[in-house]
């Protein structure tokens, strides 16, 4: 299962993401979006946990804890909408 993790401060890094998930069971990604002409952390990320129990359990427990003085939402990841540009 995919999570959306948002309001992630900049100075969050990925390895602080991972070891905040990883208390709830294994993670198969983990990445944070990054501002392609910056490089500075877009405030998002993903991770997905191969077992749905374990998401669940880290989607509950972990939304609206504090990160690095950021307050994080997490929610289940949507697959990307379609624009209609079909062919």
């Amino acid at each position: 299962m995919k999570l959306l993790v948002r309001n992630l401060a900049t100075s969050t890094s990925k390895s602080a993401l991972e070891k905040l998930f990883s208390t709830h069971g294994t993670l198969q990604s983990c990445t944070i979006v990054l501002d392609a002409e910056t490089g500075q952390s877009k405030g998002f990320g993903f991770v997905e946990m191969p077992n749905a129990g374990q998401a669940k359990a880290a989607m509950k427990s972990l939304n609206g804890t504090k990160l690095h003085g950021s307050i994080i939402r997490v929610k289940k990841a949507q697959p990307p909408k379609n624009d209609g540009d079909n062919d």
